[in-house]
């Protein structure tokens, strides 16, 4: 070896480590720190007192539970907390056997919230989130790192939702463009972001799908039950709770590839109203251009129902609109704003499947500009005089239907492209979670739901709809019937 490599500088990085970083007060003098060691004292136990309730309010039971039992064994025997754990299972077992739902509800739900919240989350979080970089570096040298932290965590057992608090600087679309590797950090298939309100959002973190199983319709109301169009029940939500829609002061349109179900939307919402269609308190209208491969499965809901895209459906689209025009007329002379079943006039719903086929594909320019012109008649006008329409199409395209706008609920069925879904709901609204795209094509029926006003949107399942149930839904409406309707011809819509 040559002299000269003797006084080669070796590199010591791999053998060094971070030194620890002690509190600025332990670099005082001896004299000072004695003297100020009351405050250090009611300080330190003071961080510590909040430590341990911090770790109280975040594992209740846990703790709680393990504290007594410790204290049952020190105090008395070990016989004792063994005694108190049998009676306890036995209970429990007593609970869940006499009421499951409430005892999920209350007991499996918080073991299962905080057993994932401190092996799922807690334990591998920051190094997630550094791995994530949605950490955040002040200080000199950029040493110190600031985490977001966990707030709570609720686990619902096909979701468990995380409330997050942000660092500053951090904002929802942050964990928004990471949430495809949060979602595989945490063992989940995917994860949405939702404001909470400022500088705290939830992820919920997706394990199943609620919704994989079709939904049976309910049964038919007795014959002259009231409705509340302003709730009708066309399904369930992935939370269990009911799928409403607003009829009264709405527009609907439904966009989803074919096969996606959505018929199954139009009949949920025609079994729904079927004691005021019985009555004559609600009109149906509706226009088929597939020559009634859809509607004309039931045609006695209808009070006119067409066949095709041609003169007749432009005709029905006109006198609904202009029947919209007289019903605001009338309201207005009886000096109210508003439609309500008690102003003597029923309520109209409008359905439009394939309404593509009606306001776009139609190679009659002039049908085509009748048809566009009455229903963005109808749509902008028909809220308020009671009118409602249900539109239906495939392609979502802005030169397909331009007044999209003019639809305050929108419905995404399974689509084709990510892009449709911010064509349907809005933009921004793919990254909040409503992949539609990503629909099943064994799940006709799921979808998601964007409302005007409302941030983010939810997904749910409409009911399945058999060929035995509409039979048994155009008996029903038969029954209170004595002059069965019948599709319009010529000019009897005029």
């Amino acid at each position: 070896m040559r002299p000269d490599e003797y006084s080669r500088w070796v590199d010591p990085a791999p053998l060094e480590v971070e030194r620890p970083r002690l509190p600025w007060w332990t670099m005082l003098p001896r004299k000072l720190l004695l003297a100020a060691s009351p405050i250090i004292l009611v300080a330190v136990v003071t961080t510590v007192m909040v430590l341990l309730a911090r770790r109280v309010w975040r594992y209740p039971l846990s703790l709680i539970g393990a504290s007594i039992l410790a204290g049952l064994g020190i105090g008395y025997s070990w016989w004792a907390p063994v005694k108190l754990l049998t009676a306890v299972a036995v209970l429990c077992g007593l609970w869940l056997w006499q009421h499951p739902d409430s005892f999920n509800r209350t007991v499996l739900r918080q073991l299962r919230s905080e057993w994932r919240r401190a092996v799922v989350y807690a334990w591998p979080w920051r190094r997630v989130m550094l791995f994530t970089e949605l950490t955040k570096r002040t200080g000199h040298g950029l040493h110190r790192v600031h985490y977001p932290r966990i707030r709570r965590v609720r686990a619902d057992g096909w979701r468990d939702r995380v409330s997050v608090k942000l660092l500053h600087g951090q904002s929802a679309a942050t964990y928004a463009a990471h949430a495809d590797e949060l979602a595989n950090s945490f063992g989940s298939s995917s994860c949405r972001v939702r404001v909470a309100r400022p500088r705290r959002i939830w992820l919920d973190l997706i394990h199943a799908d609620p919704l994989a199983q079709p939904i049976a319709v309910p049964s038919l109301a007795e014959p002259g039950s009231g409705v509340d169009l302003a709730r009708v029940i066309i399904g369930r939500t992935e939370t269990g709770r009911p799928w409403v829609l607003r009829l009264l002061d709405r527009h609907i349109l439904v966009a989803g590839v074919s096969d996606a179900g959505k018929s199954s939307v139009m009949w949920a919402v025609l079994r729904a109203l079927a004691p005021w269609i019985r009555c004559g308190l609600v009109q149906v209208f509706g226009i088929d251009p597939k020559g009634g491969m859809e509607l004309g499965r039931a045609p006695g809901l209808f009070q006119t129902l067409v066949y095709s895209n041609g003169t007749d459906a432009v005709e029905l689209l006109e006198h609904v609109a202009i029947l919209t025009r007289q019903r605001a007329e009338a309201l207005r002379k009886q000096r109210t704003r508003k439609w309500s079943s008690g102003c003597g006039q029923p309520f109209v719903l409008l359905i439009i499947d394939e309404l593509a086929d009606v306001i776009a594909y139609q190679p009659d320019n002039t049908l085509r500009k009748r048809a566009n012109a009455a229903l963005q008649s109808i749509l902008s006008q028909g809220r308020a005089p009671g009118v409602c329409v249900i539109g239906q199409l495939q392609d979502p395209r802005k030169q397909i239907i331009d007044c999209r706008h003019l639809f305050p609920i929108k419905i995404a069925m399974r689509l084709d492209e990510p892009e449709q879904v911010d064509m349907v709901l809005g933009d921004g609204v793919r990254e909040r979670g409503a992949t539609a795209h990503e629909i099943s094509e064994d799940a006709p029926g799921v979808a998601w739901t964007k409302i005007d006003g409302l941030r983010d949107p939810h997904r749910a399942r409409a009911f399945h709809t058999t060929d035995a149930d509409l039979d048994e839904l155009s008996a029903y409406i038969a029954a209170g019937r004595h002059d069965a309707p019948r599709p319009l011809t010529g000019k009897e819509a005029a």
